[in-house]
């Protein structure tokens, strides 16, 4: 029995997806390569030169002042003193209590302008060779700042409007809505005409700003959710469920823990937090082992063959936990999970604090619950298990590209960065087959076999995945060119909206985004590929090959989550995986 979902993440997750900023960059770069590099020669991007010299030779006086006032109305200068005076006066005319409106709106117009400066940092572009009426700034043409500025200011505006409670005149709002976001339209074009941009730069400037606007929106102006999570009523024990309650330290006192510790994801001081927060719970038995690149999971088998281990402890990100895991299916033994690497996708998804000893101290207040965890086989890595996704193609060469530096630095933002070079990598030919079912032949840029369908930010790459579905969740991306890759991200995109997040009846399996991605389930997954891919299993790099099946194994894995929410409360969709419950003894 599934719980309740909320389609609205808590305040945290939303304010994490201000991390999308850099992805929507690293697109925008895509884009803007594409547009000056194998496109250029293209229609309609070939035609642009024509239009730029068709408006040139047919200026003329009032519509030049217009575009004049449109352009200074968008310069730099004006945007910021604008917006200063939008955020002063929605302040101070509400007394503070539209405060978060007003930092929408700085926030929004100062991220578009972030992600401006770094797109154009990679893509070079001249301007049109025709007469400017303006003085050309040193940035690139693509894409157009100016557009993007207006976008964000005064598309800003007209959501605010959009927002506030109706009144009795509806058509005043739509009114003032659709002139405020006329203005860039009119902007896009003010700056054509004047020989400033080509026509694909506006639209890039739209585009930009657009984006901004919906990541800035979606994290800062949504309303907080209730607080999570209701699994049961009170006094109500759901088919399948047994009641639980949290061990005293006392009961656990005497217990013997074992810590897996990732020496760069773990430091000193995290450690000494973890030592602590198990003593408080009664688990002063420690036997720590830290990770090595030969021993993904140290020596954990080892130390539980010495002696009765009542927990596991794994400070490290996926890869560690994957590794624990791995020794740990089918064994009984609950596993607590402290997030401090790169992704820290399963914790995510499983909706523990990002806090790594925050996350540890919510887990064992809780109860433990088992998972399904996927086992893989295949040419070259032999048997292996993992709880988040396997992947292969387009994740795989991102991931093995993803340097050490660039994730200590700049955390998941590398795998960003690292996609970029990706993009035009070519299509795979495969083959998959389902539960032994007929093969279907396909070609894709990346497989994914999913145990967990989120990643960063909540984005839902396998929205129908549950860790405890018994089944594993297969999406095929085969994005066609820039639309392609549009129409993928748009679609993603749309599924973080309220009232998106939740299944649509009837699931989410077959093609969707205009073919750009393609949806399976089942048991068993085979796939076998025409030219040996390199492949992944949760962040970690197997090696390229010619075949990958995965298998579930169901409830394999007892892990420790936070505890029930009060009766009446909503957990949100990506933190309430609907496992089954079991008490501190197991089963």
């Amino acid at each position: 029995m599934r719980p309740e979902r909320s389609a609205v993440p808590g305040p945290g997750r939303r304010l994490a997806l201000l991390w999308l900023l850099p992805v929507q960059a690293a697109l925008m770069v895509a884009v803007g390569l594409m547009v000056t590099g194998p496109l250029a020669d293209r229609w309609p991007l070939a035609a642009e030169d024509g239009v730029n010299r068709s408006l040139a030779a047919h200026r003329s006086g009032p519509l030049t002042a217009f575009s004049d006032w449109l352009s200074l109305l968008a310069a730099t200068q004006t945007v910021i003193a604008l917006t200063v005076l939008a955020v002063a006066a929605i302040t101070g005319l509400s007394r503070g209590r539209r405060l978060r409106e007003a930092v929408f709106l700085a926030v929004a117009v100062a991220a578009q302008s972030a992600v401006f400066l770094l797109v154009t940092l990679a893509v070079e572009r001249p301007r049109p060779d025709v007469p400017h009426l303006d003085a050309a700034p040193p940035t690139s043409s693509f894409p157009s700042g100016h557009v993007g500025a207006s976008v964000a200011l005064f598309g800003g505006l007209a959501v605010l409007v959009a927002l506030r409670p109706r009144g009795d005149r509806p058509w005043v709002r739509r009114a003032l809505v659709t002139a405020l976001l006329l203005v860039p339209v009119l902007v896009a074009f003010s700056r054509v005409y004047r020989g400033m941009h080509h026509l694909s730069d506006g639209v890039g400037g739209l585009l930009n700003g657009a984006c901004t606007l919906l990541v800035v929106a979606y994290a800062l102006l949504l309303p907080a959710p209730p607080r999570p999570f209701a699994r049961a009523a009170c006094g109500a024990v759901p088919a399948g469920r047994l009641p639980t309650a949290r061990p005293s330290a006392g009961g656990a006192a005497g217990r013997r823990a074992v810590v897996v510790r990732h020496p760069h994801g773990c430091g000193t001081e995290l450690a000494e937090r973890v030592r602590g927060v198990l003593r408080r719970h009664g688990y002063r038995d420690q036997a720590w082992t830290e990770t090595s690149a030969e021993h993904a999971a140290g020596a954990l088998a080892a130390r539980i063959a010495e002696e009765d281990t009542a927990l596991v402890v794994v400070c490290g990100g996926d890869g560690t936990v994957r590794a624990c895991a791995d020794v740990l299916a089918g064994a009984g033994i609950p596993l607590a999970v402290v997030p401090c690497g790169t992704g820290n996708l399963l914790a995510r998804n499983l909706g523990l604090p990002s806090d790594p000893a925050t996350a540890l101290e919510a887990a064992l207040s809780g109860e433990t619950a088992r998972i399904d965890v996927g086992r893989v086989e295949g040419n070259g890595p032999g048997s292996a298990r993992f709880t988040v996704m396997a992947g292969a193609g387009f994740d795989a060469a991102m991931v093995a590209d993803a340097s050490e530096r660039a994730k200590r630095r700049v955390g998941w933002a590398a795998y960003v960065l690292s996609a970029v070079g990706h993009l035009r990598d070519p299509r795979m030919r495969l083959s998959i087959r389902l539960d032994g079912g007929p093969v279907r032949e396909r070609r894709a840029r990346m497989v994914v076999i999913g145990n967990v369908g989120s990643l960063q930010g909540g984005l839902p790459l396998l929205p129908e995945a549950r860790p405890d579905s018994g089944r594993l969740e297969v999406a095929l991306l085969d994005p066609r060119g820039v639309r392609g890759w549009l129409a993928a991200a748009g679609y993603l995109g749309t599924r973080m909206l309220p009232g998106r997040a939740a299944a649509a009846p009837g699931g989410s399996y077959g093609r969707v985004a205009g073919g750009a991605l393609e949806y399976f389930s089942a048991v068993r997954v085979d796939i076998r590929f025409a030219r040996p891919q390199p492949r992944e299993l949760d962040g970690d790099v197997i090696g390229a090959g010619t075949r990958l099946s995965a298998e579930v194994e169901p409830g394999a894995l007892r892990i420790w989550l936070p505890p029930r929410a009060p009766a009446g409360r909503t957990r949100t969709a990506a933190a309430e995986p609907a496992v089954r419950a079991h008490g501190p003894g197991g089963r």
